[in-house]
């Protein structure tokens, strides 16, 4: 957290940050005064704020896609919104909102996956026209021509005109209307090539089906995902022109919900496009009237070039602004009306931060704070880490080998073999944890000593799972981050959390002395020796006893004693070896989360179970979605329970467990219970158990058959 000084706020800042408070969901708190911050746009007083329309920018890292995705998910559960995104980047050909628009019981569209008829009788007229001219425009935007838009209109009147092919054919063979065939013909060529491109050429098998294939309008979120197609291909502005017209013309003509959002993700492909910037414009000035905010989310303005398309931007009412550059800072504070000490703050933003201008004077800074949750289910940066822990990794394995190398040269070339020396050549009697810095857990405490908790909870996270992928879940190196996540916990006023990780340390047989320091400077955790104990001098009758000559009788006992001894090693020494591989492997594969798709008594529903990243917790959440016929829903984990019963048209609520674990890598066995359309209140509802491993993987507890899951 920045920690300023009510006397420099004052100077940099003078009177931005006063005494408003709008109304809605958190989102976080002022870096000026500490104070929270809460926005809903659409619940503040008009007069305040004239639009509900946000502009979300940032460089890569800022957090601005996760901020926007914590305010989409808090704006659906507290106040009933409803969200259609158009997300055109991800992961690993999945776009950035899948996982939160599944977790809420929205629907993901991915292009490819579905077929758009842009004649079905489905939609008006009028809606029919557009979409055509949106998608001749996103292939060949001069071929609109004044002519051209009468042979349009003309083939659209054909009654072969019921699907795209039977466009293009009334277009190329049009019947005698006010003007000759001959001339309408010739003015609809260009037209009809440009929409060749999507029954014959390589946009085929997107707009050419002869369904319209509308999607439920009344779903709390609905994802378009794009993420699939090559960013730079004329079908993504197609798409999303074609998205833009059936969400104006269908979408908020039927939704019945108190306000929609619709999210433009990578903005700068809609806004500079002519087939979709005009569609925007009229939503972006139509909104309030509408009950539509337009949530924008984009890197810089200068994506926009200078034309129209920065002009739209400046529609936005709400404006959040990450790190960006210095120079792409001024420019942005210039177009948005910034003043000069938040211009000179955005390039030292850290993630998660952002200068917020509220209507046309608020101005304050604001660090976006989410939960556990939200984190899993808003993270984009899975690649990055993973690259990350691989590099540290080969690093650390690179260091270890040369260390090795270099004492077996020492030991061979200084060493002379002594008895001393022999006597080393065995194990040591105790274990000695390496004498190393790590630089990973400086940077944890200084951000839990400044005030950024969920940033060092993160980075702990990310370094307890890199090393317990390097080295094994209970080596030294791994141990290690439990008590520096027990530093975290009493620097964040969570001491009972400390106790608990300190106490797991000395319960697995180390001393917490060798992980952490007692003071409270920023020395990270130095790993130290344990000094071997002194021998006590003996006395004169314990050395006179030990003179005189006994019977040499204790080489064949201690040959016996070393025999069996031995064996007993051998055996413990390898059932601990088979268990601490299976330990290791179940850590590699660690991924926090589980689920499975279930049908039962006729109902469709998932079970989810997501660990906390202190591991100290499991969540549990049975979700129906909107299977109508579900009328009761049951979980039991660990001696705990929750049910939920239909009442009236309302779905069944998801009931959602949260138990306490002893082993974050153990699996949790969960009986999902559901009655099914003829369920009545007081029978007893079909059941399964299933087992769920923090692995992402669930199996049925009575079969023993891997279930299907969607995450």
């Amino acid at each position: 957290m920045l920690r300023l000084p009510s006397s420099h706020a004052a100077i940099t800042a003078p009177l931005v940050a006063s005494s408003i408070r709008f109304p809605g969901i958190p989102i976080g708190r002022s870096l000026l005064d500490g104070r929270p911050f809460s926005l809903s746009p659409a619940l503040a007083d008009d007069r305040l704020l004239p639009s509900t329309n946000s502009l979300a920018l940032g460089g890569l890292g800022s957090g601005k896609s996760t901020t926007a995705k914590v305010r989409a998910r808090r704006e659906i559960l507290d106040h009933g919104h409803q969200y259609v995104v158009i997300d055109s980047f991800g992961e690993d050909n999945a776009g950035e909102w899948t996982a939160l628009t599944r977790s809420l019981g929205g629907r993901v569209i991915e292009a490819g996956s579905f077929t758009l008829n842009p004649v079905s009788s489905l939609f008006p007229r009028e809606v029919r026209e557009q979409l055509v001219r949106s998608l001749i425009a996103a292939v060949e935007p001069d071929a609109l021509t004044t002519h051209a838009t009468h042979a349009l209109q003309h083939g659209l009147n054909h009654p072969k005109a019921t699907s795209l092919n039977g466009l293009v054919d009334a277009l190329t063979e049009p019947e005698d209307g006010r003007w000759p065939a001959a001339r309408l013909t010739e003015w609809g060529e260009d037209a009809a090539i440009a929409l060749s491109r999507y029954t014959d050429g390589s946009l085929r098998g997107l707009f050419d089906g002869d369904n319209a294939s509308l999607p439920d309008v009344d779903l709390p979120m609905l994802c378009f995902d794009f993420a699939r197609l090559d960013r730079n291909s004329p079908a993504i502005p197609s798409l999303m022109a074609a998205v833009a017209c059936w969400a104006e013309h269908v979408w908020l003509r039927q939704s019945t919900a108190l306000h929609r959002h619709l999210v433009l993700e990578e903005a700068w492909q809609i806004l500079l496009s002519p087939a979709t910037s005009e569609l925007i414009q009229r939503l972006l000035k139509n909104s309030r009237k509408a009950g539509l905010s337009l949530d924008v989310v984009m890197h810089t303005l200068s994506d926009l070039g200078t034309g129209k398309a920065q002009d739209l931007a400046r529609l936005c009412e709400v404006a959040h602004v990450g790190r960006l550059g210095p120079e792409e800072a001024a420019l942005t504070g210039a177009m948005l009306g910034l003043p000069a000490w938040a211009i000179a703050r955005i390039p030292s933003l850290d993630p998660g931060q952002a200068v917020w201008k509220v209507g046309p004077d608020y101005v304050d800074i604001v660090q976006t704070v989410i939960t556990e949750d939200e984190a899993a289910l808003t993270d984009t940066s899975s690649r990055r880490r993973m690259a990350q822990q691989s590099l540290a990794v080969e690093q650390e394995t690179a260091v270890i080998e040369d260390d090795h190398d270099h004492d077996q040269e020492q030991e061979q070339d200084d060493v002379p073999f002594t008895e001393a020396a022999a006597d080393c050549d065995g194990e040591w009697d105790w274990e000695m944890p390496p004498n190393v810095i790590d630089a990973r857990h400086q940077d944890v405490l200084q951000a839990a000593m400044d005030g950024r908790c969920n940033e060092a909870a993160n980075l702990a996270a990310l370094g307890e799972a890199a090393d317990i992928q390097a080295h094994g879940i209970n080596s030294d190196q791994a141990l290690s981050w439990m008590s520096t996540r027990a530093r975290v916990a009493d620097l964040c006023g969570s001491p009972d959390q400390a106790v608990h990780l300190r106490a797991t340390v000395v319960r697995m047989g180390k001393d917490v002395e060798w992980f952490e320091t007692k003071d409270d400077t920023m020395t990270p955790p130095r790993h130290r020796e344990p000094a071997p104990a002194t021998p006590e001098l003996a006395t004169t009758a314990d050395q006179a006893a030990a003179d005189k000559p006994r019977r040499r009788t204790w080489p064949y006992a201690a040959a016996v004693a070393g025999l069996v001894f031995a064996g007993a090693c051998v055996w413990q020494a390898a059932d601990n070896e088979e268990q601490q591989e299976d330990r290791n492997a179940k850590a590699a594969a660690y991924k926090g989360r589980s689920g499975a798709e279930l049908t039962i008594d006729g109902v469709q529903a998932d079970v989810v179970a997501r660990w906390t990243r202190d591991g100290q917790h499991v969540i549990v959440l049975l979700s129906s979605g909107f299977d109508k016929a579900a009328q009761y829903l049951r979980i039991d984990v660990s001696g705990k329970s929750a049910s939920s019963v239909k009442t009236g048209d309302w779905f069944p609520k998801d009931p959602e467990v949260q138990v306490p674990v002893t082993d974050p890598l153990a699996d949790v066995t969960v009986r999902v219970a559901i009655g099914g359309k003829d369920w009545k209140e007081g029978a007893r509802a079909e059941s399964r158990t299933i087992r769920l491993s923090p692995s992402d993987t669930a199996v049925d507890a009575d079969t023993g058959k891997q279930l299907p899951s969607d995450l």
